[in-house]
């Protein structure tokens, strides 16, 4: 079976991740969305400490799919740099997998 992927990214609201993610599935670019919201990150930025507050969303997609999501998911982010990091999935339900391939198909 060919293989699923998670992409992790986070947006600075719910709002921008939900229309986002809606595009990306529509797209075929993933077969879905899990947008979590309330998430606080403490990064370093140019030389300080910053604080925001953001939303977390995962991606669920093929593998061969992964590039096209993640370039779209560049494109689409408000952020100059923003995080996208695609996860290996070790172990996925046989027909959860078969779902998530075949709504990521253009």
């Amino acid at each position: 079976m060919q293989e699923t992927v998670l992409v992790y990214t986070t947006w600075p609201s719910v709002e921008q991740a939900e229309n986002a993610g809606r595009r990306l599935v529509e797209q075929k670019l993933c077969a879905c969305v899990n947008i979590l919201p309330g998430m606080v990150s403490v990064y370093a930025f140019e030389g300080k400490i910053e604080r925001g507050e953001e939303a977390v969303m995962i991606l669920k997609t093929a593998r061969d799919r992964s590039a096209d999501l993640m370039q779209a998911v560049r494109a689409a982010h408000p952020y100059d740099t923003p995080a996208i990091i695609e996860l290996p999935v070790s172990a996925i339900d046989p027909r959860y997998g078969a779902w998530i391939l075949s709504e990521s198909r253009a």
